[in-house]
């Protein structure tokens, strides 16, 4: 890290590991992409011109899944991505990890290559552009079933393509037990994939061991609550594991009453390493810059607590060592 003390979250380079591609489309890109390709959106989708309409989780999922479906081709994915990272980069973001997924490509009838292709696109035009650098994580949804998973990464391996850098699952974590995806992570970190999946987010503790227990898992992306088992608790820190924190997330979404209430010092405190995410910006209204001024003006953390969390972010990134030894040669305050 620099030896001069960071003197604004602004002025802090950030990173991110946890963020849904489809789920960073603001309301107007979806309108956007709709009328350019001929679609219908239906009226549920809005609240208001900048805000989608959900009322719980459920609901914001199928909000998500009628958003998405307006984004149909290569230059489509093309536009979200390098719009999402040119916002990111505007907030002084040096790093984000896109979490993309093939089945909502396929499901709207786009090659796995072309929708790739599209994403790296925007990828190469964000960094040109805005000097910020990006990197793909294949997603797959547990509750798509043990078969589907399997196929995505098979799917995702065999397109070994340079910026897919890493493999996911979300989905439903309490009604899908982890166990049942072994073969699913066998299969990508046999291929080298850095891997991390959705828990203890909507599940307990019980849900983290168990992602733990899964083939190259390294991170898990939320992974609150496990402040609710101490021995689990002292086991992350003690293995490194890292936690995909999004604050905003868990509080829209009701795992916390408020920000005041949210595990992320105690977490901390403990030692486990820790990093910040959007995850679906535009529907929980905030960015990756507003999670880190949150986590200092309302959480309690300091600027060098900032500081060091993208220093970690970078650390645990599934990006290759020499892009990341670049990165933090390279930018201010690093």
């Amino acid at each position: 890290m620099s030896p001069d003390p960071p003197t604004s979250v602004a002025a802090i380079p950030k990173a991110e590991l946890h963020v849904h591609l489809e789920g960073t489309a603001t309301p107007a890109l979806i309108r956007r992409l709709a009328a350019r390709n001929g679609i219908a959106l239906p009226d549920r989708l809005f609240a208001d011109d900048d805000t989608f309409a959900w009322v719980d989780f459920l609901d914001f999922l199928r909000a998500y899944d009628d958003a998405a479906t307006a984004i149909r081709t290569a230059q489509d994915y093309r536009d979200v991505t390098y719009e999402y990272l040119a916002s990111c980069a505007a907030e002084g973001t040096i790093y984000v990890e896109l979490i993309a997924s093939l089945d909502h490509g396929a499901k709207v009838g786009l090659d796995d290559a072309e929708h790739l292709a599209g994403i790296a696109q925007g990828i190469d035009d964000a960094q040109a552009e805005h000097g910020i650098v990006g990197r793909i994580i294949s997603s797959a949804v547990r509750n798509f079933g043990v078969a589907d998973c399997e196929d995505v990464a098979r799917r995702t391996v065999a397109l070994d393509h340079p910026y897919v850098v890493g493999f996911n699952m979300a989905g439903d974590e309490a009604n899908y037990p982890a166990a049942d995806y072994e073969r699913t992570f066998e299969i990508v970190a046999e291929a080298g994939l850095g891997c991390s999946v959705h828990a203890g987010e909507h599940a307990g503790p019980e849900s983290i061991r168990a992602a733990l227990a899964l083939p190259g898992v390294r991170r898990i992306s939320h992974g609150v609550r496990a402040v609710e088992d101490p021995s689990l608790v002292a086991e992350l820190a003690q293995r490194g594991i890292v936690l995909e924190v999004c604050p905003t997330s868990n509080v829209v979404l009701g795992l916390y009453p408020g920000y005041e209430d949210h595990p992320l010092p105690s977490l901390m405190g403990a030692g486990i390493p820790v990093t910040l995410g959007s995850d679906d910006p535009p529907y929980f209204g905030t960015t990756i810059g507003r999670e880190y001024e949150l986590a200092h003006e309302v959480i309690g953390l300091d600027l060098e607590d900032l500081q060091d969390i993208t220093e970690t972010a970078l650390n645990a990134a599934f990006a290759g060592p020499d892009l990341m030894v670049n990165l933090h040669d390279h930018r201010p305050g690093m």
